[in-house]
């Protein structure tokens, strides 16, 4: 799903007497391969899910597919259905079969993880991969999975799926997808939410980023359990001084588009780093102004590190791209990106008629000049969806969509010629002008020098069909175009550094759907919505590197600046219990992280964190520190907030001291504080 900005999927009714569920057929075996990849295979789904004992039916479709692949080399794709038609996933492990003779995976169906409705219990309740008697589920609007990388046993599978209210689902499988824990709806700390994205790292280390639809910052949370629940870190992607060019305060402004987290997985220095790649206007003047999204910046965040309540991020600008057509600029739908084993960070992004490319040797602080990917293979063409995967050092591979006609990809009229400027309307004349569209197919980038100072990408065509004819949209619902293949697809590369592909596919009309097919040069024709599958049998740019040194480091602090870092527990309001703090602060380019809870306090339990709405106060004195900054409280704007904090010994227990008071609406007053009775308190000095 889009940003805010952007669409909330519709789920097409249609009247139906039927009452069972039929498997859509595998499509017949296909004994080639395309450039090196497995022929496509469309991923079986349900033709229909009926709604209790109406006679309607939801009609299934597979969309916007998340991928991934285990270090077990379990592939996982999970598509969603839309609101709240939930989501599916599929997966191919050893254990369900040797590959087919033409390479392709004998994928098992594995069912619906965000399945539990309200009428659940009468299906056998939550956690059975199955939606309840109404066909309602818990999300259908995004879907993100994420793997763990443990040291033995089974990896964690977690997936995050939107409802939008009351937020985002989150669910988690240790059998490989065979079962779920309980899905909980409510996983992000923020109601009313958008666009969720996940990402693993060791055992059970889960992030979870999304936007928060009131200041339209990116929030993010980490799980410390697989991804049942977000509660154990809290920070801002946005960082203080980037927000007023980014955020979406006032709600009038252009605000951002977010894209995927990325967690550092190597063994060097970087490891846990955390990156935030994000689409917004070039300036403070152009997003109160409604103006295009065209700049991309990265997040970082290196006291994420700490483990920590909460954690900071500092913003970077990689890339001060032109308005471009129908002045979007790069918003258009997702700007990406991904880390290798040794560190270096890659992301890329569309600017409707180019994919980019750029790089970072020292861990998202500076950038490589941007590459055009697209240009040699596809130039002149709409080109857009990226998503991009890295591993080993300096592998990376890149899929998009591209077309086959000069034109924005927005432009009904240049790419649907013949008909009406509207989804599905009749051709002006005859039955099959469709046969005059734009077709798209899925292109793939591959280098094993990503890093280089001139990388070298081997150019492809992977899918062995089109896969879709006219135009795409990348206005969301606000978008006059094609929404059949709604925003994105995945890439994800296996242990034996293969790339896996899962992406959208509408080329075939959905005839077991009475009064569907008019013709299939026909807009009118109902058409077949699947994820379709498609994975590397073969190197095809060289051999991958997987020695060699480390990213490098970014430049140190300037001399004199000072930040405080701090998580534990004080005595609470109420005699007996504690409050729980976290937070990181610095005085260069001045920026804070809090999380604070207090189950005790008089008024009720409160809930405090930090919001990057304004640059806050970081003053420090001695071995203390005075931080004050704008606040959520329970979860509402428009509160303030001023923390105390000393570094008085080594251990902090019982010495160091934290003082916390906020303020707020209708003479709203907390304040609490003395010495801590666990954790520890530390000052840093440059």
């Amino acid at each position: 799903m889009a940003s805010l900005h952007h669409r909330r999927l519709v789920i097409a009714l249609i009247t139906s007497f039927v009452v069972g569920l039929v498997l859509i057929a595998a499509p017949a075996l296909r004994i080639y391969a395309v450039n090196g990849f497995s022929p496509n295979q469309e991923l079986p789904l349900p033709l229909l899910a009926p709604i209790g004992p109406a006679p309607v039916s939801f009609i299934v479709r597979g969309l916007e597919p998340s991928t991934r692949v285990a270090p077990d080399g379990a592939v996982y794709v999970s598509s969603i259905r839309g609101v709240p038609g939930g989501v599916d996933l599929h997966r191919y492990y050893a254990s369900d079969g040797a590959p087919n003779g033409d390479g392709t995976y004998p994928f098992k169906y594995e069912g619906q993880p965000d399945n539990c409705g309200i009428f659940s219990e009468a299906n056998g309740g939550c956690a059975n991969n199955h939606l309840d008697p109404f066909g309602l589920g818990l999300g259908g609007g995004d879907v993100d999975i994420a793997v763990n990388f443990p040291s033995r046993g089974v990896p964690n599978l977690a997936l995050v799926s939107l409802t939008l209210a009351p937020g985002v689902t989150g669910t988690h499988s240790t059998t490989r997808g065979d079962s779920f824990s309980t899905p909980n709806p409510a996983v992000a700390l923020i109601p009313g939410d958008d666009r969720q994205w996940i990402d693993g790292t060791d055992a059970q280390t889960v992030y979870l980023n999304y936007h928060d639809a009131e200041t339209f910052n990116i929030d993010v949370q980490r799980s410390n359990d697989g991804g049942e629940f977000y509660l154990n870190g809290f920070g801002e992607a946005i960082d203080p001084q980037t927000f007023p060019a980014a955020g979406g305060v006032p709600a009038t402004n252009s605000a951002n588009i977010a894209g995927q987290i990325k967690v550092d997985r190597s063994s060097c220095p970087s490891r846990g780093n955390l990156y935030q790649i994000f689409v917004a206007p070039d300036s403070v003047t152009e997003n109160l102004t409604g103006g295009a999204l065209r700049s991309i910046y990265v997040g970082v965040s290196t006291d994420v590190k700490l483990g920590l309540p909460a954690f900071t991020f500092t913003d970077t600008k990689v890339f001060p791209g032109p308005a471009g057509a129908q002045n979007q600029g790069a918003g258009n739908l997702f700007p990406a990106l991904t880390t290798d084993d040794f560190g270096f960070v890659y992301a890329a992004w569309s600017v409707n008629s180019d994919i980019f490319y750029s790089f970072s040797t020292d861990q998202g602080t500076t950038w490589s000049s941007p590459i055009n990917v697209s240009f040699p293979v596809n130039g002149g063409h709409a080109n857009l969806f990226p998503w991009i995967a890295a591993d080993a050092n300096g592998h990376v591979g890149i899929v998009w969509f591209g077309d086959d006609q000069a034109g924005n990809s927005n432009d009904r009229a240049t790419l649907e010629p013949g008909h009406n400027a509207s989804q599905g309307a009749a051709c002006n004349s005859g039955t099959t002008c469709m046969q005059g569209w734009a077709q798209w197919n899925v292109y793939y980038a591959e280098s094993v020098n990503g890093h280089d100072a001139t990388p070298f990408f081997v150019r492809n065509v992977i899918s062995d069909h089109a896969i879709h004819r006219g135009t795409i949209s990348t206005g969301g619902l606000g978008g006059g175009a094609d929404r059949s293949l709604a925003d994105l697809f995945q890439v994800a590369f296996d242990p034996q550094h293969f790339a896996n592909v899962a992406f959208s596919d509408d080329h075939l009309i959905n005839t077991e759907v009475s009064g569907s097919d008019n013709g299939t040069d026909n807009p009118t024709s109902r058409r077949k919505i699947r994820a379709n599958f498609t994975h590397q049998l073969m190197a095809t740019a060289g051999s991958v590197v997987t020695t060699g040194s480390c990213a490098g480091s970014p430049p140190p602090p300037p001399p004199g600046a000072e930040k405080i870092t701090g998580g534990g527990q004080i005595a609470s309001q109420t005699p007996g219990q504690t409050a729980n703090f976290g937070f990181v602060a610095m005085n260069d380019k001045p920026k804070a992280s809090l999380s604070y809870h207090d189950d005790g306090a008089t008024g009720g339990s409160i809930d405090v964190h930090s919001a990057n709405t304004s640059v806050p106060s970081v003053t420090f004195q001695g071995n203390c520190s005075t931080f004050k900054g704008d606040a959520k409280v329970n979860q509402k704007l428009g509160y303030k907030y001023t923390v105390n904090a000393c570094d008085n010994a080594t251990s902090g227990a019982g010495k160091d001291t934290f003082f916390i008071s906020v303020t707020g609406p209708n003479n709203f007053s907390y304040s609490d504080g003395g010495p801590i009775t666990s954790g520890n308190i530390q000052i840093h000095k440059q």
